[in-house]
């Protein structure tokens, strides 16, 4: 096989799996996002996730993840859900935590692929991820040509938008690599006029993590700070406001993943039922989702601090 070959097959085999976009980028070090990383730590903008401060040289070079890489395959899994939770002033999570937890059904489809090229292309080393080790996905995934990181700092495609998962495998192969592709937010600011906290810097493309709505609900294991009292528009876990605002999520089509589908009570819960919400309950509508991270007392918190 030539080396288009291989990424021929790879490509056709990765959308067999089910992934949704695939690119593939040069392994080699992060030089411009290294010195936009060491910037966003020192103005604290990461808050309590003191984890982005460790393995700082992992986070930035793949061959310290993986040694003799060559060559990053992002791969991108969609799970948007259209359908919404009903009701005024429903505690709301977004969309990602709906159904199974995406850590466990994106890695798995990642070592089917992984397997793959090892057993049918050519024998590899490497390793899989899925937003489970210091690996800066989006980035990886702009160099590979999947799209754009808009105003919101998320990933956009164009044709798709941006409700999906990111997973990539960092293997010793060298392969044919990907162009990056321009930045289409032109100058629309949506995102940024819509943040209620203002967490998005006024000109877009960088975030001030510790005001977002998603790092009070799941990152903050204290007291919620009472700067996000009146602007949490009821989010308990996460939150959609910059990806619903966001004109290319018109393109966004329903995932055809089931692992992703939520709970037969999940968006039928009206307030009342969020309210008398027991821990039995949480488990039984949560027991594979993400929110089992912020376990129910944390629910509980994020909910209590809604009604102050």
């Amino acid at each position: 096989m030539t080396r288009a070959e291989m990424v021929q097959a790879i490509k056709e085999q990765a959308k067999v799996i089910g992934f949704s976009r695939i690119g593939i980028a040069r392994a080699e070090e992060l030089t411009e996002e290294k010195q936009r990383l060491k910037s966003w730590l020192a103005k604290g903008y990461h808050g309590e996730m003191k984890y982005m401060e460790n393995h700082f040289q992992k986070r930035t070079d793949p061959g310290k993840l993986v040694p003799g890489a060559r060559s990053v395959i992002v791969l991108a899994y969609n799970y948007h859900n259209p359908r919404k939770q009903q009701g005024d002033k429903i505690p709301k999570i977004a969309q990602y935590a709906y159904g199974k937890d995406y850590h466990f059904v994106v890695k798995d489809k990642l070592h089917e692929l992984f397997n793959y090229i090892n057993e049918e292309i050519a024998p590899i080393s490497g390793r899989v991820f899925t937003d489970s080790a210091p690996v800066m996905e989006r980035d990886w995934a702009r160099r590979a040509g999947l799209g754009w990181i808009g105003k919101n700092t998320l990933l956009i495609s164009p044709g798709e938008g941006s409700y999906f998962f990111l997973g990539e495998l960092i293997i010793d192969l060298e392969l044919v690599y990907d162009q990056e592709i321009g930045d289409y937010c032109g100058r629309c600011t949506r995102c940024i006029e819509a943040c209620p906290t203002d967490a998005i810097y006024e000109e877009g493309y960088e975030m001030n993590g510790s005001k977002c709505i998603s790092y009070a609900t799941i990152e903050l294991k204290g007291d919620i700070p009472e700067f996000f009292r009146g602007k949490m528009e009821n989010w308990v876990f996460g939150c959609d406001i910059c990806q619903d605002v966001c004109p290319w999520n018109r393109f966004a089509t329903p995932h055809n993943e089931t692992d992703f589908e939520p709970h037969p009570d999940l968006l039928e819960m009206s307030r009342e039922d969020w309210e008398a919400l027991d821990e039995d309950t949480f488990r039984e509508l949560f027991r594979k989702s993400a929110v089992k991270r912020t376990k129910y007392e944390g629910l509980k918190r994020n909910m209590e601090f809604l009604k102050e």
